[in-house]
């Protein structure tokens, strides 16, 4: 591995990350597959195992913790069983949870994957339940989040902008949050699912192409228009770049000078999930950048983290030294 990227990997520990966004709680319920019921023509299945692991903004401040960074979670959780998990699995990693607000009128945001499988048959989900309330916060809550943000923003290297779709991250909100970044040199990023135009002024903007495809109103046939595509958003939001993320492809980063640069997946290894690998590629990619990274050594560094989750089963995070390893092999 080439000198810088030891650098980076090194500069990367300690960096202290705000994430502000949708915590989701990602609850996977494991089964054996034991008959069809009389009642439907379901599976039956009989309970084997049931686990809450940190799903939506909540994996970004997970993955940012693993590989090294000092976490800081802001947002918006229930009372509730799923909120205890989160912040206990979290807390147990040394992120900074104060910043979790909860608000007793709505639940933890939580998505229940359950997952069946038997002796002779490959395990795979068969069905997901989501629980969300996606009513505007109070303002008791949102004055909560917002101060939250704020003060975190003034100790931050860096900080993500994890946007699912949920009440987190209004536009009064993100607007103040990016103002602030700007004026103290906090470098920025930012992942929306739905609605990611109305992130102006954001550092940088990581989108996967059907998202892309879906922001910008149009078919990305190919190479040229994929490029096109990111260019116009980076212009509109007056971005530094967009980091688009492709699959098999790899990636392809739009930068404020014209170029694109794409960066190929390296390690072609069977994919096994892709849940939450859009999530480590944003926290390996702000953590480079506030190590000091160029943009295009931190999508590299992202890449290589990104290809190392899809390899696991369900939303996963990836550590400092299976970076490292990975890097030491792929990025010559």
């Amino acid at each position: 591995m080439e000198n810088r990227f030891s650098d980076i990997l090194n500069a990367m520990r300690g960096k202290r990350i705000l994430i502000l966004g949708d915590m989701i709680a990602d609850v996977y319920l494991t089964g054996k597959i034991s008959r069809i019921s009389r009642e439907a023509p379901v599976l039956v299945l009989e309970h084997q195992d049931e686990r809450v692991v940190p799903g939506g903004a909540s994996n970004v401040v997970h993955n940012v913790a693993t590989l090294g960074g000092v976490a800081v979670a802001v947002g918006v959780v229930g009372e509730d069983k799923a909120a205890k998990g989160l912040r206990e699995m979290l807390s147990g990693k040394g992120v900074e949870v104060s910043g979790l607000v909860a608000d007793v009128s709505r639940p933890t945001t939580a998505k229940t994957r359950v997952i069946a499988g038997g002796r002779a048959t490959v395990s795979q989900q068969i069905v997901r339940i989501d629980k969300e309330d996606r009513s505007p916060l109070s303002e008791k809550i949102f004055t909560r989040l917002r101060d939250f943000a704020l003060a975190a923003v003034s100790r931050a290297d860096g900080a993500v902008l994890s946007d699912y779709g949920g009440s987190v991250l209004s536009d009064a909100l993100a607007a103040e949050v990016i103002s602030m970044c700007q004026k103290r040199g906090v470098p920025t990023i930012v992942d929306s699912r739905y609605s990611i135009r109305r992130f102006v002024g954001v550092d940088y903007v990581k989108q996967n192409d059907a998202e892309l495809s879906d922001a910008m109103g149009e078919e990305l046939a190919d190479e040229a228009s994929l490029r096109a595509a990111g260019e116009r958003l980076r212009t509109e939001l007056s971005a530094k770049g967009v980091l688009v993320t492709r699959g098999e492809k790899g990636m392809t980063l739009c930068l404020e000078d014209g170029c694109a640069v794409d960066v190929p997946v390296l390690d072609k290894s069977e994919v096994f999930d892709v849940s939450g690998a859009g999530d480590t590629c944003v926290a390996a990619f702000i953590l480079a950048i506030a190590a000091g990274s160029s943009p295009e050594d931190a999508a590299r560094l992202a890449n290589v983290a990104s290809g190392i989750a899809v390899r696991k089963m369900g939303t996963a995070t990836v550590s400092m030294e299976e970076l490292q390893t990975a890097a030491e092999k792929q990025l010559q």
